[in-house]
């Protein structure tokens, strides 16, 4: 298995150590003695056999405690306080989107003024400039040839 210039190691074989079973202690039983002695019962199976025995009652579970009644108004007083909050809540929506909407349209006049300022001072401000350097035509006087006015 290995050649013959490497050196042999010593190999160590390590036994799995047993883990000894745990040890189970029966749970005590305590005899409890009933409060009365049942009375013995015998029954007679189809083929003959006679079966004697002690009657043993069903074992009836716990009664489970009865919840206590919620009162209707109990139940209308907590339908009505979720209603209150569910129109408080909507009243409230509503009215910032009274407020969001009346500030667009504010902004909307406001864009709508200044175009229109703007378009006025334009119409104002554009015809002067052109006054004094036209040049003026007087019809009556002008002879006109070959579709051209001439002073």
């Amino acid at each position: 298995m290995y050649p013959d210039h490497t050196p042999q190691r010593a190999v160590e074989v390590h036994q799995p150590t047993p883990i000894p079973p745990p040890v189970v202690h029966p749970a005590s039983v305590v005899p409890v003695q009933p409060n009365t002695v049942p009375a013995v019962a015998s029954v007679v199976l189809p083929d003959g056999r006679v079966v004697t025995g002690y009657a043993i009652d069903a074992v009836r579970p716990e009664p489970v405690a009865a919840k206590p009644a919620v009162s209707r108004a109990a139940v209308n007083v907590a339908l009505g306080g979720v209603g209150f909050l569910a129109v408080c809540g909507g009243l409230l929506l509503l009215t910032s989107f009274i407020a969001a909407l009346t500030a667009f349209i504010g902004q909307l006049i406001i864009l709508a003024a200044v175009i229109f300022g703007g378009w006025i001072a334009v119409q104002v401000l554009g015809t002067r400039g052109h006054q004094g350097g036209g040049t003026t035509v007087n019809i009556r006087k002008a002879v006109i040839k070959r579709n051209h006015f001439h002073g």
